[in-house]
């Protein structure tokens, strides 16, 4: 079973009766370290289900980048905004590393709904686990300090630490790399 399947089995409860149709609509990809997935003012016309590697989501604002999210292994990837509405994409989407990633292209992820009857509702309950993370990081972002978010972000992704240009994940954490490093410097020591 692939990382791919893995997934939609926890995360849709699928049966294996459906599985093959909707794996067969995903084509295994490749994004090289340093290319676009996207960028913005393009549309996004693919969603992707990252089986390895790190992928930054990132906009330019005030002359500077702010980094949005860091996708991993087992995270979902795509202009939300673009990919669903026809619009044109608010977010750069880079891969840090060499990465391998299921993708599905607009078309065929619109055949989901004759291949799984109730994929409407599962793809509901999909975007309200979606939004429920986005509510928690910006709840993270208002209530905690930066020293908190740093640890919360270090508890949940350790990886990121060893993989990621740190001011990325700075920025990521709505802080500056000088206060990220204190801080790390602080645990370090």
């Amino acid at each position: 079973m692939t990382e791919l399947q893995k997934y939609i089995t926890s995360y849709f409860g699928i049966t294996n009766e459906n599985m093959d149709q909707i794996t067969s609509l995903f084509t295994e990809s490749e994004l090289k370290k340093g290319e676009y997935f996207t960028k913005t003012g393009q549309y996004c016309q693919k969603l992707s289900f990252v089986r390895s590697g790190f992928i930054r989501i990132f906009a330019n604002a005030n002359d500077k980048e702010v980094t949005q999210w860091i996708s991993t292994k087992g995270y979902f990837i795509t202009d939300l905004y673009s990919f669903s509405f026809k619009q044109r994409a608010r977010w750069n989407i880079q891969a840090l590393t060499d990465c391998e990633l299921y993708t599905i292209n607009k078309e065929n992820y619109a055949l989901l709904n004759s291949v799984v009857p109730n994929w409407a509702e599962m793809e509901k309950q999909f975007i309200a686990g979606c939004f429920v993370q986005l509510e928690e990081r910006v709840f993270s972002h208002l209530s905690l300090s930066a020293e908190e978010r740093y640890n919360q972000l270090f508890e949940n992704n350790k990886a990121l630490f060893n993989q990621v240009p740190l001011q990325y994940l700075a920025s990521m954490l709505g802080m500056s790399p000088e206060t990220f490093s204190r801080i790390r410097n602080k645990k370090i020591s």
